[in-house]
């Protein structure tokens, strides 16, 4: 049998309690169990207790207010979501929740048991993903102080040794800009991975939450332009978590390069038609190949990788009704693959730093990325022993070049 969800209500009125009771024996299959209290400070030593799932806070609260309690109970390590009841609606409201800590509010009067049971639902996931992110904030924690150490031994060593003092001083340097690296990385990474994921979950909580509003037949495009938003959604997440989870492969050393034959026009073909689907409303990709057919060994898995982020990025940052260039060619020296956009372009100032992970031009601030797409094809290309080159000029587009040595006969 599984568990119930348990639930603290903080609200001082006692109608509110009874209201909110007799919604939750609505929902379907009644998985939940509701507790009350209507004391500021019985409801901060609960919340201490951490025996419940999640937590209703009215905004009103006496002498206090809910948006004072979920900041306080956030700040003394609260990890289970909170969701703010309010009698009004609005984007004030909106962000004052989001700012303290709360991960959802509602408006009184108008609350449906669907309405209900979805916000608990999405908010125990969301806090769910926000501990998975906790949690790997503090493995990059771990690995400073493993640094740290490091940099410690390397100066005892140095101590019981005979080396000379610029040895032993480019040493120290070197170990501290490591830790230093490390540091950046862990503040970039926390920042960005918190970001990234709240956009999408916002949006999954909005679309399901309005699905239930659609009801007739008639209103079946509404329900799908929300079913839609979800899905694409969730294929963001998966792309934030896939990019994250293949730079934790690079750095630990997994990632193997492993050369099979197969022949390089019909695989682009394949790759250029996947694409096609995720492309801009009016873009097209347009693949051209020397031969009818040109047999090659590398690998393959990595080789796709590699072309599904350049051509997405040169999706991403071009207009709609844009045309994107893929081109292939083969001789008896090596393998060259081009893909070139009619984008934004890279400003010159930044192009120094463009493979550097978490790195974003300053001209894409507004268009959602994790800044590791480029890093991750930079390193691929390494491990397959190729070489990546780039054009860019800014307004006018970008064009990457890779070139493989060549390995079988065509």
């Amino acid at each position: 049998m599984q568990d119930k969800i348990r639930i603290l209500l903080v609200d001082d009125d006692e109608d509110d309690y009874i209201i909110t009771r007799d919604i939750i024996d609505d929902i379907p299959g009644r998985n939940y169990l509701l507790e009350w209290t209507g004391s500021f400070t019985e409801a901060f030593q609960l919340i201490g207790e951490r025996r419940h799932d999640v937590y209703l806070v009215d905004y009103r609260l006496g002498a206090h207010d809910g948006l004072e309690l979920i900041r306080e109970a956030v700040r003394n390590g609260s990890m289970a979501p909170f969701i703010l009841l309010t009698g009004q609606s609005d984007r004030e409201t909106d962000e004052k929740a989001m700012r303290v800590g709360a991960l959802d509010y509602i408006v009184k009067g108008t609350i449906s048991p669907n309405e209900l049971e979805r916000s608990i639902r999405y908010s125990i996931e969301h806090a769910k993903s926000l501990a998975v992110i906790q949690r790997l904030n503090t493995e990059l924690e771990q690995r400073v102080k493993e640094r740290t150490q490091e940099l410690g031994a390397a100066i005892r060593k140095l101590e019981q040794t005979n080396k000379s003092l610029y040895e032993a001083e480019q040493e120290v340097r070197k170990a501290l800009q490591k830790e230093k690296e490390l540091h950046e990385l862990k503040s970039r990474f926390v920042t960005i991975a918190s970001h990234e994921f709240r956009t999408p979950l916002s949006t999954i909580l909005s679309s399901a939450s309005l699905i239930s509003k659609y009801k007739t037949a008639e209103e079946h495009d509404k329900r799908q332009k929300h079913v839609d938003r979800i899905k694409s959604a969730v294929s963001n997440l998966t792309s934030i978590l896939n990019d994250f989870l293949s730079i934790s492969r690079i750095e630990e050393g997994k990632i193997y390069n492993v050369p099979t034959a197969f022949d390089l026009v019909a695989f682009s073909a394949e790759v250029t038609d996947e694409m096609q689907g995720f492309l801009k409303i009016g873009q097209r990709i347009h693949y051209k190949n020397h031969r009818d057919k040109a047999i090659i060994a590398l690998d393959r898995q990595l080789l796709k990788n590699i072309l599904f982020n350049l051509l997405s990025n040169a999706s991403k940052y071009s207009a709609e009704g844009n045309n994107i260039y893929f081109t292939t060619k083969t001789t008896e020296e090596s393998i060259t693959i081009t893909v070139q956009d009619e984008g934004i372009g890279i400003p010159e100032a930044d192009k120094t730093h463009l493979f550097t992970p978490f790195f974003r031009a300053q001209n894409v601030t507004n268009i959602q990325g994790t800044g590791l797409g480029l890093n991750i094809v930079k390193k691929y290309v390494d491990i397959m022993g190729g070489s990546l080159q780039y054009l860019s000029e800014l307004g006018r587009g970008t064009t990457f070049t890779i070139i493989f040595p060549k390995t079988t006969e065509v």
